[in-house]
């Protein structure tokens, strides 16, 4: 399927703040159809420019009562009706769906949070299959309900409890769905969302990562002019070597990459890094050692936020310094700088609807996306920023890309600042950190299940601890260790390591590295917290 073909084929998600949002997108790009997510309450001109097909109204924290509750534009309603667009409302979505549309929602007398059992009253319809199971297990999470549908709607499932759970208007395209089709916790939410886009909207499967590739050269052909030079901001990870392959591919010898070590970087990272630059991707890479510079800007400074602004700042600060080099030996100075930039980079980094903000609340700034400085002089090339990891790991096969570098664990652009936390500089904060995640890392590659793993790191702790080694009693250091399964970075469960395992590796931490004398495990998922700790 050609680029426009996939472009007419939309299904735009509009964010009210739910946590389940980007799994919207992710599910439906699972299903081989394009799907992008923006701000619930953006303006009719962007919703109209990008041309949906299908539009999801997401779920959200918010009442419909609320003073701040977000919501569509007030030409949404007379656009999609205009323009033949098959709207979907989830949750939230149903309910601010059923409430502009003239219906009633109330509080519930009877809220209904987690798995709950539905009822189909009508399969063959809209959203449900003829052949589907009449009964359900879902998703619920809701404290308001639709009391009275707007004119021209029927109720198509209920839950157990008599609430409504499923709404249509045929006639009108319009549908809704009181559960979350798009989490695991919903067994039958992919066929309901697979039915209803492919049986009900029309919508034709076609996306593919082979498309992106010749799609993303293509825009990158164009964006520049035959004699301008890139600068790509290597960091060693996955994403930002898929980027520099794919601009290397579009543009050739007239990308020019930099690898930092900011003295944030793992045991033995630089060399290692280097190496398969070199060796196995065979990219032009100048290394530059800024060591000094990042942490005699980061002395002192303990906040996380302040962390990533500084590191941003530094990073540019040198990209603009290797511009000006470039620039004396080539006589033209690059004028564009290409990041690795996920669609969750670009997500965390942004407001939920209805908090008031001009733009999303940030759970925390990327250092290429809420780091940058504002008067940076270079102008971005972001070939990956509507991709998730596990579409960029995809877009690195196609690419040639080394099976090993692309199954590499994320690591996060300001590097150990934060996963040290507090002040890095302090005492050997840094290298006790390093050895520790090397001799973790190692130990589960040796077990035969880093693969298994989506991320995994050690973290060290501002506290100390009392303990008791070599008969003397020790006044020492607190690390913490982190791994996570996830398919797409947004969500993630704990690591359920074989008790036997985590015992090895914490003698060995504590009997090899000088200054640690406690190893506790991170058990939480995310939500409710981050991946990483800062």
């Amino acid at each position: 399927m050609d680029a426009e073909a996939v472009k007419s084929n939309l299904v735009l998600i509009l964010d009210y703040g739910s946590q389940y949002t980007h799994l919207i997108t992710r599910r439906i790009r699972s299903l081989s159809v394009f799907s992008l997510c923006i701000s619930g309450t953006s303006s009719i001109q962007s919703i109209a420019d990008l041309k949906p097909s299908v539009i999801v109204l997401s779920g959200g924290p918010h009442s419909v009562h609320s003073p701040l509750a977000p919501s569509f534009p007030d030409e949404f309603i007379e656009y999609v009706q205009s323009n033949g667009v098959y709207v979907l409302g989830i949750c939230y979505g149903l309910q601010l769906l059923v409430q502009k549309l003239g219906g009633e929602v109330r509080v519930g007398e009877k809220q209904e949070y987690g798995r709950m059992e539905i009822e189909v009253l009508k399969g063959g319809s809209g959203l449900f299959d003829k052949g589907v199971d009449n009964r359900q297990v879902v998703w619920m999470s809701h404290g308001d309900e639709a009391v009275r549908l707007p004119d021209g709607f029927e109720v198509v499932a209920r839950s157990q409890q008599g609430a409504v759970a499923a709404v249509e208007n045929p006639a009108r395209r319009f549908y809704g769905l009181q559960y979350h089709p798009e989490v695991t916790h919903s067994p039958k939410g992919m066929e309901t969302l697979r039915y209803f886009l492919f049986d009900v909207c029309g919508i034709t499967a076609g996306w593919k990562m082979e498309d992106v590739l010749e799609e993303e050269v293509k825009v990158i052909r164009g964006m520049l002019g035959p004699e301008n030079h890139v600068i790509c901001a290597l960091s060693g990870g996955v994403d930002s070597t898929v980027a520099a392959t794919l601009v290397h591919k579009a543009i050739g010898d007239r990308l020019h990459c930099v690898f930092v070590d900011n003295g944030l970087l793992r045991y033995k990272e630089r060399e290692r890094v280097m190496e398969t630059f070199e060796k196995d991707l065979h990219l032009p890479v100048t290394c530059v050692d800024a060591t000094e510079q990042f942490l005699s800007k980061l002395k002192g400074v303990v906040d996380p936020e302040r962390k990533r602004k500084i590191i941003g700042k530094e990073f540019i600060c040198i990209f603009d310094a290797f511009a000006q080099d470039l620039e004396q030996k080539l006589g033209n100075r690059p004028a564009y700088l290409v990041q690795g930039t996920l669609y969750p980079d670009v997500i965390e980094s942004c407001p939920p609807p209805g908090s008031g903000r001009t733009h999303s609340h940030t759970i925390k700034s990327h250092h290429n996306v809420g780091g940058l400085p504002k008067d940076m002089k270079l102008k971005l090339i972001e070939p990956l920023k509507l991709l998730f990891k596990d579409e960029v790991r995809e877009l690195g096969r196609i690419l040639n890309v080394p099976v090993g570098f692309l199954k590499r664990h994320p690591f996060p652009g300001p590097g150990l600042a934060v996963r040290v936390l507090g002040d890095v500089t302090e005492g050997n904060a840094l290298d006790i950190l390093r050895e520790v995640d090397e001799i973790f890392i190692q130990s589960i590659k040796n077990a035969g299940i880093y693969d298994s793993i989506w991320q995994a790191f050690a973290v060290f702790l501002p506290i100390r601890s009392v303990g008791v080694q070599g008969d003397q009693r020790t006044h020492s250091h607190v690390v913490a260790l982190r791994a996570v399964t996830s398919q797409d970075g947004m969500t993630a469960d704990w690591f359920n390591f074989d008790h036997k395992f985590l015992d090895d590796v914490a003698r060995k931490i504590c009997n090899s590295v000088r200054g640690v004398n406690r190893v506790v495990q991170d058990i939480t998922s995310k939500p409710p917290s981050t991946i990483e700790w800062e």
